[in-house]
């Protein structure tokens, strides 16, 4: 894939504007990211930034409904949040692509701040966080490890938030001082990708953002996490029909050279049928029924995890045993077996880039990073990795000291 051109330019109220070019097709991706994730929460009212993805939705100042005037344009949209960053993208026609400007800059100048719409917000929330943690089985897990693994940083809690009661007691007041401490144009960087000229985008910008004022924005005075030097671990029993056991390991933040090894590290071991942890201990010794490794990739120093179910009938200390061996001999890497991670990493990135959206949310997720060109230049930091280093890596961030594990197991267990 060849390298993705953007152009940029600043409005006076700080607003940044990426545009990318691509008239192969009548259709243009208008996507704003804010700088405001979970990490810029209160400790007492978390769950406001995922909060906000709902009520940005709900209405604006001069748009009483949303999704309709999109929905007639021939337009989708959608919006997603992380510990990071709150990320916002409209799709839709090139004819049409002023509804998009309408629409996503009504919405940054001032949302419809009524009871009723915070109201309505607050119960699908509310919804959402019992189906997804309280009522579904295994759902708190990563819940209660946050809070294990994480001491002080605010990485401690999910997107969603740490307890049910912050929203549930989310006042309007609350509500509003968040946005307009987060919310703001200095705050944000508009993507436009897609058939749309430079001019036109620049001038469309000034059009609709640029009456908007800049914001005094609030402090980030975020705690460092204090380094782990010994394991951690905590047991739950839950009405689930097998034990399952989690594990975090710390690990450098995004913008550290260290990330992309420890984020590697996590593909060598779960990528696929053939990835250690599979052929190990699903088929070899038949020990969990299922398991995984990921990257909780962040800003901040963040965390990967390893979740396991265990098989019937196998106990924790079985699976810690063959995992602890199975992790040490991860410290030994072939060159074979990394050349087939990166070979699959550089083979997702270009599948990646070949659609509008991809390239426009790529390009805002990089720029929230603190580089817009990280989308072309990422991927590299991936394929340079000499195994030598995988190896210091791995024997560094698997290291028992640096393991929080969570042990969740059935009621009967007790």
């Amino acid at each position: 894939m060849s390298k993705i051109n953007f152009s940029t330019f600043y409005l006076e109220n700080g607003l940044k504007v990426l545009v990318h070019e691509d008239h192969s097709i009548p259709k243009v991706v208008l996507d704003v990211v804010y700088k405001v994730g979970a990490r810029d929460e209160d400790p007492s009212l978390t769950g406001f930034a995922h909060l906000f993805e709902h009520l940005m939705f709900g209405g604006s100042r001069n748009i009483p409904q949303f999704d309709t005037p999109l929905q007639r344009a021939g337009g989708d949209n959608n919006a997603f949040t992380n510990n990071d960053l709150t990320n916002y993208y409209i799709s839709l026609p090139s004819n049409q692509v002023e509804t998009a400007f309408w629409l996503e800059s009504d919405r940054m100048l001032e949302l419809d701040f009524s009871q009723k719409s915070l109201d309505v917000q607050k119960s699908v929330v509310i919804e959402e966080f019992k189906q997804r943690y309280l009522n579904k089985p295994y759902g708190d897990a990563h819940l209660i490890l946050r809070k294990t693994h994480f001491k002080v940083h605010p990485y401690r809690w999910p997107t969603i938030g740490m307890d049910i009661s912050h929203i549930e007691g989310a006042t309007l007041d609350a509500v509003k001082d968040f946005f307009y401490g987060f919310y703001a144009p200095n705050n944000a960087t508009l993507v436009l990708a897609g058939d749309i000229t430079l001019d036109q985008a620049r001038r469309l910008s000034e059009k609709w953002f640029g009456p908007i004022p800049r914001r005094e924005l609030k402090k980030h005075n975020l705690p460092v996490e204090p380094p782990q030097t010994e394991a951690r671990s905590e047991t739950v029993y839950r009405d689930v029909p097998f034990p399952a056991v989690y594990k975090m390991f710390h690990i450098p933040g995004k913008n550290d050279p260290g990330y992309y090894p420890a984020d590697l590290i996590t593909d060598l071991l779960s990528h696929g049928r053939a990835s250690r942890l599979y052929q190990t201990l699903v088929i070899e010794k038949q020990l969990v029924s299922s398991v995984r490794a990921f990257s909780w990739g962040a800003h901040d120093p963040g965390m990967i995890s390893l979740d396991a179910t265990l098989a019937k009938g196998v106990e924790p200390a079985q699976y810690d045993e063959a995992l602890a061996q199975l992790l040490e001999e991860v410290q030994e890497l072939e060159e074979a077996e990394v050349v087939r991670i990166k070979n699959a990493i550089e083979t997702h990135n270009i599948l990646e880039k070949t659609t509008i959206l991809n390239r426009a949310v790529g390009l805002a997720v990089s720029d929230a990073q603190g580089d817009p060109d990280l989308i072309n230049t990422a991927i590299d930091n991936y394929l340079k990795i000499p195994v030598d280093e995988l190896k210091e890596s791995a024997r560094k961030i698997l290291a028992p000291s640096n393991c929080s594990t969570l042990y969740y197991m059935p009621n009967h267990a007790k």
